[in-house]
């Protein structure tokens, strides 16, 4: 498990929230754990979700705002609150430091003065946290392989890894991650939002199902009408809760970007980008980088993952995808019919049914690169957005 500065976000400027997620997601180790917009809402989410710091936006009305921190600040269960503030006057300032205040940033965010504030932070902490990584796997179109790469990574994970492996099914309707490992889910993660705020081990053991592999697969729920009832609230505290008890937690999604693809994405270690070499996958990946970078998530959490990758996939060339995307392929899977629609039919992971095949091998790799402590995982580029023909075709 790596060591992770896990960050509760108050904001109740929405001009300002891209700005401020991209400023704190920037800065290695730090996962947005909750955000709220409400003022009222802040003491509840810090009893809900285990953070390191609580991050407090002023503006638009920091008097108010500045009483809840004083009440907030007066809990000793309640971290250290780091403050924002376009405002410096002294009298604020000062204001801010009774209230409880650990430190105080002023607005534009220096991102010296924020590493350093963070680097008192971990020093301080007594606690030294940790947590398993969170691995989501987002397809660009339906179809692409997004719950196959999912399945079939955690698998593999539970094989190189050390620890624990979970899996989640973040289809809340129509998800199969469970029907890919054949088990029947008694519990699902509609049980486990049923009560966020109370989540203990016991309660997310019940939930759980070990498949032989070693994977605990978190099933969708059972019923259409229960997924209406998850919130992204709910969803955070689940993923969260799962990350204190396993070493890597793959999840399967977001499939839509409403809140609850928002909560993940502000956890996410290493996020799969599943694509095909056709237009549309490709298409629909260049609008997806375009919003996540306009909501002020970091990018360089974002690998590129090309599923079905032969000679005969598409009439697309990787090196125009790449081009056009302004970004590498971190993995290519190659495509095997055959193996992966017996795994499928089967009920079982390409580990058990097709050993040798080649898609189970490169799955296989891109875990071991994953867990690898030497992996890079550096933000990888391809220069400028190409033109020509091959660019009109994206072109809104």
């Amino acid at each position: 498990m790596a060591q992770v500065i896990r960050v509760i976000v108050f904001n109740a400027d929405e001009g300002y929230g891209a700005a401020l997620r991209g400023e704190f997601l920037r800065v290695d180790g730090v996962k947005i754990v909750a955000e709220v917009d409400e003022v009222t809402l802040l003491p509840q989410a810090i009893k809900q979700f285990s953070a390191d710091v609580v991050v407090v936006h002023l503006e638009p009305t920091p008097e108010p705002v500045l009483e809840m921190v004083s009440q907030v600040a007066s809990d000793d269960e309640t971290p250290p609150i780091f403050v924002i503030s376009s405002n410096t006057d002294g009298e604020l300032i000062l204001a801010a430091l009774r209230a409880g205040v650990k430190e105080f940033l002023p607005k534009p965010i220096e991102r010296r003065q924020l590493t350093e504030a963070l680097e008192r932070l971990v020093k301080l902490s007594s606690s030294n946290s940790t947590t398993g990584r969170l691995v989501s796997v987002v397809g660009s179109a339906g179809g692409v392989g997004t719950t196959t790469l999912a399945v079939n990574l955690a698998a593999e994970l539970a094989d190189v890894a050390e620890g624990d492996v979970a899996v989640v099914d973040l289809d809340f309707r129509l998800g199969q991650v469970a029907t890919f490992y054949d088990v029947q889910a008694n519990f699902t993660i509609a049980e486990l939002c049923e009560t966020p705020e109370q989540l203990d081990q016991q309660m997310v053991a019940k939930a759980m199902m070990k498949h032989e592999t070693g994977v605990h697969v978190l099933s969708r729920p059972h019923h259409f009408a229960e997924a209406e009832q998850i919130s992204a609230a709910h969803c955070a505290s689940v993923l969260a809760a799962l990350q204190e008890l396993y070493s890597y937690v793959v999840v399967d999604g977001p499939h839509r970007f409403d809140g609850g693809a928002r909560a993940v994405f502000d956890m996410t270690d290493v996020n799969l980008l599943v694509i095909q070499l056709i237009v549309t996958s490709v298409r629909n990946a260049d609008r997806m980088l375009e919003e996540l970078s306009r909501h002020g998530y970091n990018l360089d959490r974002i690998r590129l993952v090309c599923n079905r990758s032969t000679r005969e996939s598409g009439h697309l060339e990787k090196e125009h995808v790449e081009e056009t995307l302004n970004r590498q392929i971190f993995w290519s899977i190659p495509n095997d019919f055959r193996a992966v629609s017996t795994a499928v039919n089967l009920g079982e992971p390409l580990s058990l049914c097709a050993p040798r095949s080649k898609v189970r091998q490169s799955i296989h790799e891109l875990a071991e690169r994953i867990n690898s402590p030497e992996d890079d995982m550096e933000p990888v580029g391809a220069g400028k957005k190409g033109g020509g023909v091959f660019r009109k075709i994206f072109g809104e």
